[in-house]
């Protein structure tokens, strides 16, 4: 189950990494991701 997360979360970063157009909309979906990390990581726990 933790590698379906894993791909998941991999995929929606790369999906919105893709879809910023600039340096600081790049920094917004990074902090959002890692943000879903720490939630997911806080479940698992």
């Amino acid at each position: 189950m933790s590698r379906f997360i894993t791909a998941f979360f991999a995929l929606a970063f790369a999906l919105g990494l893709a879809g910023c157009n600039t340096i600081e909309g790049a920094g917004k979906d990074v902090s959002k991701a890692g943000e879903k990390i720490e939630d997911a990581a806080k479940k698992n726990k």
